[in-house]
């Protein structure tokens, strides 16, 4: 069956399933988008590239299925660079398609030129510069199997626009073999042996639970796992929701604005299991301070990733739910109630430092807003967030009964992820409610996709927190740098008349009892809607762990009993 390239492309991922794709065109992808029409695929039209990349991402995190980009060659193409890097850092499948300039011209600076194989090899899990057109078939068929298997990742499959117009016979390759590519499932026996004995012998076990936990759906393993040997379950960011915020197993969040029960819990433990998470820097604080007295199991699909920043004792490389599979009838029945009493007389002193509990002045604080929204919500919606203080008070008071709930920018801490991901994120699932809590600072990167949001009706409700400061810098500033505020002072736009002139309906939110009849207001209201709240210039986000410290040498926010917040 002869077709041209671009047939061939739209054939190929309608047989990937692709149902969505972001993207805006351009030169060197016109013969893709004309033949688009004749696909049943839907396509939304960004109003920048980098925006397109985010919206897959968040399709992906909240569908499981992989989130296609497409853009044309040169500056289009590397206006998708950070979203790339994005979903690289927090092992997101993507797979993003960019046009290229003809392969004869390949190497001679033609006009929208640009080497995207070469500018996206570090931050891809694979990419491919497609010449002939005989070879689309075949490659998207690799791409997109390597995108969602393993440890999932970006790929870029970069087009030639001689590729796209060429005829060919068409065969979709139903087999596909990739010799040096086969990501680990079960660990080998003495390994598993090795780690029951570290388990048999702990008596202050906390069980790190990462990203890889929701990725590799390992969900009813870990609470098995958790509940059969009484070990506490702390959560990276974007493990959040692998264990109920409200079980009495759950520390939450660790790491640098992690809850001080949990990093006090890590610090002193004698047993951490990872699961599925990477030590990142975040995460641990001052390595040579981290967990001490610990021994370490780490069970990780990425091989690349065990010992790369923390040596563990027992290192168990593959799939996470299967490991456990695998692990669990080989553990006994074990109770650490002197332990998780320890962890209770934590909890209970952390709590006089908690902000929900003082008392109000008549200001709005955003761990209060998020609080109130979570509430008004039942904690069943999907949020999305930007980068910065905004994003640490979700994590902490926006509570995750269930996975997938949080879409976040984790290693990279991309400002601007939040409100195009929010999108990909109704697409994925346009019955559910969806919320975007966002900074003023993050917002404005990435406030066109506004427009998007407008055009597709999409059925997002946006929260923005207005302190007028790049908050999590200015935070930084006060603590380390005397006060010194340094290019964070924003001077913002009305963000409401910005909103109206979309005709997206929005309301400003100044005191506190305003909050709930303003978020009552935008859940009424179907499609998009933005709240701007106007909070504290210079609260600070606490526990805040310094560069340089351990993380049980955190700065705490003053108890109720202190004259003011962020003394």
């Amino acid at each position: 069956m002869q077709k041209s390239g671009a047939e061939i492309l739209w054939e190929c991922l309608v047989r990937e399933g692709v149902d969505t794709v972001f993207g805006l065109p351009g030169g060197s992808v016109m013969p893709i988008y004309d033949v688009m029409l004749n696909y049943p695929v839907r396509h939304v039209l960004v109003k920048h590239e980098q925006g397109a990349a985010h919206m897959a991402d968040g399709y992906a995190r909240a569908s499981g299925k992989v989130g296609v980009a497409m853009a044309t060659s040169g500056p289009g193409a590397t206006n998708l660079v950070t979203g790339i890097a994005t979903a690289m850092l927090d092992s997101s499948p993507i797979v993003c398609i960019t046009g290229q300039v003809p392969a004869h011209l390949v190497g001679g600076d033609a006009f929208q030129e640009v080497d995207m194989t070469g500018i996206t090899l570090p931050i891809t899990k694979h990419n491919f510069l497609v010449t002939r057109a005989d070879e689309i078939a075949q490659v998207v068929r690799e791409a997109f199997y390597i995108a969602r298997s393993g440890r999932p990742g970006p790929v870029l499959i970069d087009f030639c626009k001689n590729a796209q117009v060429e005829m060919t016979e068409f065969e979709y390759p139903d087999e596909i073999a990739l010799p040096g590519y086969k990501p680990p499932m079960r660990a080998p026996r003495e390994d598993l042996q090795r780690a029951v004995e570290l388990i048999e012998e702990a008596e202050r076990p906390v069980i790190l639970a990462g990203h890889g936990v929701l990725m590799s759906d390992a969900l009813e393993e870990l609470k098995i796992f958790a509940v059969k040997t009484q070990t506490p379950v702390a959560m990276t960011l974007l493990g959040l929701g692998a264990m109920p915020a409200s079980d009495s197993l759950s520390l939450n969040m660790m790491g640098m604005h992690g809850e001080a029960p949990c990093n006090l819990a890590i610090q002193n433990a004698d047993l951490l299991l990872a699961f599925g998470m990477r030590f990142d820097d975040r995460v641990t604080g001052n390595l040579r301070k981290y967990a001490p007295t610990a021994h370490k199991i780490h069970i990780e699909i990425d091989p690349s990733e065990v010992h790369k920043n923390v040596h563990v004792d027992a290192a168990l490389s593959g799939d996470l739910k299967t490991v456990l599979t695998d692990l669990i009838p080989m553990l006994d029945e074990y109770d650490h109630d002197e332990w998780l009493a320890q962890i209770g007389e934590w909890r209970r002193e952390s709590e006089d430092r908690d902000i929900l509990f003082w008392p109000e002045d008549g200001q709005l604080y955003t761990a209060k807003v998020i609080h109130d929204l979570w509430e008004a919500t039942g904690g069943d919606s999907i949020l999305a967030t930007g980068v910065g203080q905004h994003q640490m008070w979700a994590a902490q008071y926006y509570k995750f009964e269930q996975p997938h709930r949080l879409i976040t920018s984790g290693g990279a801490g991309t400002m601007g992820f939040g409100l195009p991901s929010a999108i990909g994120a109704w697409f994925a699932h346009p019955d559910r409610e969806i919320w975007l809590i966002d900074g003023d600072g993050s917002f404005q990167m990435t406030q066109a996709e506004l427009a998007t949001a407008a055009n597709e009706g999409a059925n997002v409700k946006i929260a923005l927190m207005n302190n007028n400061f790049l908050g999590m810098v200015r935070q930084w500033q006060e603590f380390f740098f005397d006060s010194r505020y340094a290019g964070t002072p924003l001077n913002n736009p009305d963000f409401v008349k910005i909103a109206e002139a979309h005709n997206i309906p929005a309301r400003l939110v100044t005191q506190p009892a305003e909050v709930v009849p303003a978020i009552e207001y935008a859940r009424q209201i179907t499609g998009p809607v933005l709240l701007e709240f106007r909070v504290e210039k210079e609260d600070a986000v606490y526990p805040m762990v310094a560069t340089g410290a351990a993380l049980d040498e955190m700065i705490r926010r003053p108890d109720r009993r202190s004259k003011a917040v962020g003394v």
